[in-house]
């Protein structure tokens, strides 16, 4: 007898969407068999036409806990990715304090989140200036890799690396980084504004193909494997392709504000739309999907930033004074798959792009697909079900979204973390490291 059979109709398996009974023991994924198979199960779920998902992974959520844990905090991001049909994510290394830029820094926020984490969570590793003996021995600690800034991080714990301290972290450590690639000799002060306009002509597109360019080359010199982190301006995309066509190791990601928020429809002082890098307009926008569609673009992740409404400016709107961030770990998938649909594409590439190559980027061999052996994070999904996205209904433990009053198809009916369903009370998730093969 196994633990559990999960049927659907619409199970979506690394060969494709087909009808399928996935069967469930000690919290892994013992067989997966045809619908109808006859399962000798102590429990068996039929979601017949709902389907069925892999669990989805996170890979750049900042959960801010500890020292800023009134911007978000353990319990309520890895509840509302639960709710969003996320089983694992990989916690950034800043707004924390301390930010986690040594060994001794991952302790103190592991213990943080001990105890109040309702999916796996793993972390990055920081790299900020000064810091690079202390990589080995963070790497060595189980971070998946490392995140650097190449312009102001809007915190002053964590500063930017200039192009010859990026490339002394690529030599002090052999490991995946993850850069936030703006070069801030092309970004200016926006002077106090509630045109969304003037926020956005402060971070030209330059601003990222120029930083793109310089950490491709450090990549490059090293032999370094990089990952740019939330791309935004699809002139950078060539670069990243050429640089691949020479064998640097890059990828890239980008978030579900990207794909499907348009700067000509931003509201004067809506400053719950603004991020770094910005929301550009609808022609980039259609580069990306391309992009993603190609596979240039391997990945698509929520860029999870929250802070309290008071640092969201929304009594003035100025977008030059507000906190740039957007908390929508919650809402990803619908956000995504609602776009993606009207596009063509279908509920495997939605899964391709937020389960499997998230994984893959990070070394997650459990995670990321339903097949045999792996742990048994299983979502089932209704497609065709709309909602209205209502802020008082998020987990966020700030309900602050771009997103309200939007309506969204999909909606997540059961989160199972290794077999057993989330239900958003008792915390089931688990530290991950990284493993070292």
């Amino acid at each position: 007898m196994v633990d559990l059979v999960v049927r659907s109709r619409r199970a979506v398996i690394p060969d494709g969407e087909r009808p399928a009974a996935v069967s469930v023991s000690g919290g892994r994924i013992v067989a997966v068999d045809a619908y109808e198979a006859p399962v000798d199960a102590a429990e068996d779920v039929d979601l017949g036409e709902l389907a069925l998902l892999p669990g989805l992974v996170d890979t750049h959520v900042h959960v801010n806990e500890p020292g800023r844990t009134e911007w978000e905090g353990f319990a309520t991001a890895t509840r509302a990715a639960a709710a969003g049909g996320i089983t694992a994510i990989v916690d950034m290394p800043l707004n924390s304090l301390p930010p986690t830029v040594t060994a001794e820094a991952l302790i103190v926020k592991k213990d943080a989140a001990a105890g109040k984490i309702h999916v796996d969570v793993g972390f990055w590793g920081g790299a900020i200036p000064g810091n690079a003996s202390d990589l080995p021995a963070l790497h060595a600690a189980g971070v998946y890799g490392f995140k650097a800034f190449l312009a102001d991080s809007g915190v002053p714990e964590f500063p930017p690396l200039h192009a010859g301290q990026l490339a002394e972290a690529f030599a002090a450590v052999p490991a995946l980084f993850v850069v936030h690639a703006e070069d801030p000799d092309h970004l200016h002060a926006a002077a106090p504004s509630s045109a969304y306009a003037d926020f956005l002509a402060s971070r030209p597109p330059r601003a990222e193909d120029d930083a793109v360019a310089t950490a491709i080359e450090a990549a490059r010199a090293a032999g370094a494997r990089l990952h740019i982190l939330h791309l935004s301006a699809a002139s950078a995309l060539p670069l990243i392709a050429a640089a691949r066509a020479d064998g640097v190791r890059v990828t890239a990601e980008t978030c579900p504000h990207y794909l499907t928020l348009d700067a000509a429809e931003i509201p004067a002082g809506a400053t719950e739309f603004k991020c770094c890098p910005p929301i550009r307009d609808a022609a980039n926008q259609d580069l990306l999907w391309s992009a993603l569609a190609d596979g240039l673009i391997t990945c698509v992740v929520s860029d999870h930033s929250p802070c309290t409404p008071d640092l969201k400016r929304r009594d003035t709107g100025d977008f030059a004074a507000a906190w740039g961030g957007i908390a929508s770990v919650q809402l990803g998938l619908p956000v995504v798959w609602t776009a993606a649909r009207d596009r063509g594409h279908s509920l495997a590439d939605v899964v391709a792009w937020m389960a499997r190559r998230p994984a893959d980027l990070v070394g997650l061999t459990g995670k990321g697909r339903i097949a045999v052996g792996r742990d048994a994070d299983l979502v089932a999904f209704d497609p065709d079900a709309t909602f209205v996205v209502d802020p008082a209904r998020l987990h966020h433990r700030n309900p602050v979204t771009p997103y309200a009053g939007k309506t969204l198809s999909g909606v997540v009916r059961t989160t199972w973390l290794r077999g057993r369903a989330v239900d958003g009370d008792a915390p089931q998730g688990r530290f991950l490291i990284r493993e070292v093969s």
